[in-house]
Parts: structure tokens; sequence; C-alpha cells
């Protein structure tokens, strides 16, 4: 970067002025909280994040240094709840990833099930040879939380997976959302996430994981 692009020196300081008012917010707001759910605490984390964040680069670009913290940023995070406050309707959005780790167990365990159900003609023979055949009878067949506990009897692999349950003032019209269920997810409703990942594992191996209000990692 150029001198003439570099940062003040003033910048810098008042950047790090930023991030001692954002401190302070942030204890005041924690020693207020009301409950779990706190919304002042959310908005002041991400506050004191975001100071973080620019005292650190004007830091980096001004001086080459580095502050010898790291507070996680919003992107894995959710942003404050905005939701009604006595929903009357849940929604839960599911998604959970497999590998399909044993192909031949696959196509086995799909020919038995095809075999077993008279009303599929010429089912099993599909089922016995094509992986994505097979997996269309062991899903047509199972409910996803069977799929879930018996996905290695499948041959399946667990990827990552994600829960998320968000409030709503009313139910939505019969078939409104069928074609696009996902698309208008939002994240301000969501009042709980759950997610399991290997990365956490491999994270937080030495230390245990915290729930926190509005989402938990497994």
């Amino acid at each position: 970067m150029s001198d003439a692009a570099q940062p003040t020196a003033a910048e810098v300081r008042a950047a790090a002025e930023a991030v001692k008012a954002a401190l302070d917010r942030h204890l005041a707001a924690v020693e207020r909280r009301t409950g779990d759910d706190d919304t002042a605490v959310y908005e002041a984390f991400n506050a004191l994040a975001a100071a973080a964040e620019a005292y650190d680069e004007l830091l980096y670009d001004r001086y080459d240094e580095v502050t010898p913290f790291e507070i996680p940023g919003a992107d894995g995070a959710l942003p404050p709840y905005a939701g009604p406050d006595e929903p009357h309707a849940v929604s839960l959005l599911i998604r959970r990833d497999y590998a399909v780790a044993e192909p031949q167990r696959l196509l086995a365990q799909a020919r038995r099930v095809a075999e077993l159900d008279e009303d599929v003609t010429g089912a099993a023979a599909k089922a016995g040879v094509s992986p994505l055949a097979a997996l269309g009878v062991l899903f047509g067949e199972f409910e996803p939380d069977e799929i879930a506990s018996r996905h290695k009897e499948f041959g399946l692999e667990e990827g990552d997976s994600t829960l998320w349950v968000t409030a709503a003032e009313e139910l939505p019209e019969p078939g409104e959302w069928l074609h696009a269920p996902f698309d208008h997810a939002d994240p301000e409703r969501i009042f709980c996430r759950f997610d399991v990942s290997s990365v956490f594992d491999e994270e937080d191996e030495d230390r245990p994981v915290e729930a926190e209000a509005g989402g938990a990692d497994a």
C-alpha cells in the first residue's frame, strides 16, 4: 500500500478508542442481560466484533502489526432475533449431507427394499445397478430420521447437518411455499439453530462446545 493510501495515526487511534467504547457497551449489555435471548447483548457483540475488525485492519495497514486477540466474526452468527414474541407457528428447515461411502451396500439394500415392494414394478432391477435409483428407493421408503439413524446400514457417511427453527405469526397458506421451500427463510426469525460438523471436533478438540442463545453447535 502506498503512503498516500495508508490510514493516519489519528485514524488508528480513533479506531482503538472505538474498540474501547464497544467493549464498555458490550459489558454493560451483558450486565443488564434480561435472558438468554437478549437482543441488546447480540447487538453489542456484533458492534464489538466490527470495531475490533476495523481496528485490526487499520493497525496492520499503518504499522504492519496485528492484535493478539481474535473476536469471532459475524459470518456464521445469527442476526438479532426480530420475530414475534408470541409465535403461533414454527417452521423447521433441515439440511443433512451424506456421502455414498459404500456404493455396493447402497445398491444391495435398495434392491432388497424394492424386491419387498410389490407396487414398484421393475424397481429392484434398477435399484441394483443405479446409485441414483437406489437412493430414490431408499429415500422413498424411509423417513429422513430413519435414514439418519441407519445411514451406515445403507452405505452412507454423514456430512454436515443443520436445523433451523423459525417463528411465524401464523401458518402459510397450504401449498404457498412448496415450489421453493427454502427461498424465504428469514435469519432474523431463527430462534434456535443446531449445527453438526466434524469441523467442530477438529477446532474444539480440547475444549467443550458451548451452546449460545439463538444457536448451538454440536
